[in-house]
């Protein structure tokens, strides 16, 4: 399945942006030289209520970061569809899919109308050119980033196994 398209902007910065951005676990342990070089390669998207920001079985495109609005992780489709993690302002998600090389194996869904900060994999293979310490960098943060996503999920599979709920 082929991704849709949607239209990104420049992101403006400015003082909630700004916040946001600098506690996103990924973009830890930087300076302000390579922050402001990451920045810069950052674009803003709006989503409604009930749009579907990356489907299920798409080529994943791109990271995000809730900017406002929270986003659902949806697995399954149709009346089988269940709502694993939600994610609010400051989450950022879409970073395993990138990495992966793989189709999307969950859809991310908008639970309310969403501003959400973007990172194409194009950016990031301009960035790896550009500045190949700041990619690494930005590499070991996600990799240690979803290792905690894992975990997450992980400990999840485990409350269910004892009676639990999701």
């Amino acid at each position: 399945m082929s991704a849709h398209v949607k239209e990104f902007a420049p992101l403006q910065y400015d003082g909630p942006v700004e916040s946001i951005l600098c506690n996103i676990p990924f973009l830890g342990g930087i300076t302000d030289a390579q922050r402001e070089l990451i920045f810069s390669y950052f674009e803003v998207g709006h989503y409604e209520t009930g749009e579907f920001i990356a489907r299920k079985d798409e080529t994943p495109s791109h990271i995000y970061i809730i900017k406002s609005g929270s986003v659902s992780l949806v697995l399954g489709e149709g009346d089988s569809a269940i709502s694993k993690r939600q994610f609010s302002e400051g989450d950022s998600f879409g970073e395993a899919a990138l990495l992966s090389l793989v189709n999307n194996s969950a859809s991310f869904v908008a639970n309310e109308p969403c501003e959400l900060i973007v990172l194409s994999r194009r950016a990031l293979n301009e960035l790896r050119k550009r500045d190949a310490e700041v990619f690494c960098h930005l590499m070991v943060n996600m990799a240690r980033e979803l290792a905690r996503k894992l975990q997450y999920t992980d400990e999840m599979l485990l409350n269910l196994e004892h009676g639990g709920h999701i």
